[in-house]
């Protein structure tokens, strides 16, 4: 990935993130961008601001083992 993942101390962190006002082929490309660096840190969000960027848009994606306790039970049964 071309975008490190930008570190707290970086002033671009303290920036007020600009609405998108329009999806646009240029935004998905930067939320697929955003969701492969997500998935080569192993994390499972991430903002536009912790690559350096402005846009108010956020990645995430919640693996299924998540909502489970050290037995495997799901910690949330009645949710989907």
């Amino acid at each position: 990935m071309a975008s490190p993942i930008t570190t707290y101390g970086n002033p671009v962190l303290r920036q007020k993130a600009k609405p998108v006002a329009e999806v646009t082929d240029e935004l998905r490309a930067l939320a697929d961008r955003m969701l492969g660096l997500m998935y080569s840190a192993e994390g499972i969000g991430l903002a536009a601001e912790q690559i350096g960027r402005t846009e108010a848009l956020f990645v995430l994606d919640v693996p299924a083992r998540a909502d489970q306790d050290e037995q495997g039970r799901p910690l949330n049964p009645g949710v989907k």
